[in-house]
Order: C-alpha cells, then structure tokens, then sequence
C-alpha cells in the first residue's frame, strides 16, 4: 500500500514553486500551499494543491498549512536587484524566521527545506572558481539581496535539532533559468533600452541552474539530504555571461550588440546611479546597481561534488534541452 506524503510549500505559485507543486502532485503527494490572494487560491487549485490564505509572516496560516505536512518546502523570496534593505529583511530574513518558528511548533513536520542561493557567499565582487560549501557566507551593505539570504539561511540551519527529529537544509541554486522565468522580460526591456552592456567583455564564466535541475534536486533532499547542511546545485556545464544571457534572448527573437564596458567603470557608475536614485527619490530601478554587478560581474562557477555525493543529485535537463523548450 502506497502511503501520502504531505508537503507544505511557500511561494507556490512562483517560477520555481509552481514547478515543484506540479511535480509533487505528479508523484503522488499532498501539497498545501500558502496564498496571499484570491488569485493566487485559483492558481494553486488549478496546479492540484489546497490553497492556505494568508501572508509569509503570519505564524497562524503557516501553522494551519503545516498541519499534517511531513516536509516544508520554502521558497517564497523577495528577489530584486534594487530596493529597500527593510522590505528584503522583512521577506528574506523574517519570513524564514516565521516558517520555521511555525515549523518547530508543528510535530508532523520533519524536514524544512529552503532555497537559498549561491549568492550567499559573495561578498566584494571578485572572481570565484569551483567553490564549495566550506566558502563562508557574507553580507554586503550594497547588496541587499544576497545579504538577507545569508542572514536567512544562516538562522535556518541554526534551528536544526531544534527539536528531535527535525531538520533543516538549504539548496544554493545560481541563476534560475527555462521557460516562463520572469527575469528574462526585465534583460529584454533593457537591451530594446539600448541601456546593456557587457561587462569586462562579458567573458566571465558563470553556473546556472535549469528549473528542473532545481526542483529534481528539492525532491531528493526530502529523502536524502543531511540536517543543518547546505548543498550547491547546478546544470552540467558552466558558460559565459554573453553565451548564457545571449542565448536565453535569442529565444525571444532579441539579439544583443557588442557594446562593452571595465568593470571598474560599471561599479563607479552604479554607485552614482544609486545615490541618484535614493536622493531624488526616483521610481523604479537603476539600469545598473552594485547589486547586479555583485551576481554577475565576475567569474562564478559552483563546485557540487558534495550534493552528487549525499544527495544522487545529476542534472536531468541539459542547456541545449532547456534552450528548446524556450522557443
């Protein structure tokens, strides 16, 4: 006899969260998910999961979804390349905080496990190669996004244990990628700008992680993966920011000009660009922020020795796969 598994998912109905319901509910499992509106209940039934209303701080819904649930899978993020330190502290830091205070008071719950990111080791831009999981965690007044995962992931592997058999692990994927991610819109709009360049040539040597290899690899850390651990996760091969970002918008028919820039030079210009903006109190986003230059402006390639070891972890779609399906 087959037994139901429950799992509880945070962000359900986001790039990656979605994905991951989707394939839950494929193999067989339970799914409730929380929802902040209306909207978001619809699009959760239509995926096969039973909605949860209500917000990522809020301890009573997140205690009423986990109700039963043998795994949390948290994924909900404030990811954006500009913004206030408050609002991804409030998200980042304190949503984390609430999943698993609501974790801890919730017995059937076993397993909380958490995407992060691999940007939780950055810290002043400077080329990193074949890094592992001993790379420290850092924080960075410029970069409020990595900061706030670090911080995240950090109080998330401190509650492992925190109570008999409970634990929590975290999977550090780099750029997401595959049909339907929202940040391809956002590099369209600003190569049509004319406002992209590349940095330093564009040469420098990135990893990335196709969402399917992203939630592959959540699926096995719910029955492998090692309390108070954190694991990198990645396609199979590495590339250049021009290839990979050149290649994803070829696929929607937009091709990007040779124009180029030092990165000394980008850095100097975001920091002025961001006093510009916070000063005049101006809307939207900068072209160009510290932020960005810190996730992309150097060479960064993720060594996952240690997730194919404990985990099983083997990519399950290539680039080339991915690449198809986007057109």
């Amino acid at each position: 006899m087959t037994i139901e598994r429950t799992a509880f998912v945070t962000g359900g109905t986001g790039f990656v969260g979605s994905r991951l319901i989707m394939e839950l509910v494929r193999n067989g499992w339970k799914v409730n998910a929380l929802a902040r509106s209306s909207a978001a209940c619809k699009a959760l039934q239509l995926m096969g999961a039973t909605p949860v209303k209500g917000e990522l701080n809020t301890l009573n819904a997140l205690e009423q979804g986990m109700k039963g649930s043998e795994i949390v899978f948290h994924i909900a993020a404030h990811f954006k390349l500009w913004g206030r330190r408050e609002e991804f502290e409030r998200i980042n830091i304190g949503g984390t905080q609430a999943v698993v205070d609501a974790a801890t008071m919730t017995p059937s719950v076993k397993k909380i496990v958490y995407v992060s990111a691999a940007a939780v080791i950055l810290g002043d831009p400077q080329p990193m190669l074949d890094v592992d999981e001993n790379q420290p965690k850092q924080s960075r007044s410029f970069a409020p996004y990595s900061s706030s995962k670090a911080k995240a992931e950090q109080l998330l592997l401190a509650a492992n244990n925190k109570r008999p058999e409970f634990e929590t692990i975290a999977i550090r994927p780099p750029l997401i990628w595959g049909a339907g991610m929202p940040m391809l819109k956002q590099m369209a709009a600003t190569v049509k700008a004319g406002q992209w360049q590349w940095i330093d040539g564009g040469n420098q040597s990135m990893s990335t992680c196709h969402v399917d290899n992203l939630v592959s690899a959540l699926l096995l850390t719910a029955d492998k993966g090692t309390g108070g651990e954190a694991y990198f996760i990645t396609d199979e091969k590495t590339g250049t920011l021009k290839g990979i970002i050149s290649e994803l918008l070829n696929t929607c028919g937009i091709t990007v000009k040779d124009k180029y820039v030092s990165f000394r030079a980008a850095w100097l210009l975001a920091g002025l660009m961001g006093m510009t903006w916070r000063v005049l109190r101006l809307k939207g986003e900068p072209p160009l922020t510290r932020q960005m230059l810190q996730l992309i402006g150097k060479t960064l390639t993720l060594n996952t020795a240690k997730a194919r070891r404990e985990l099983g972890y083997a990519p399950v779609k290539s680039w080339a796969e991915g690449i198809r399906e986007m057109k």
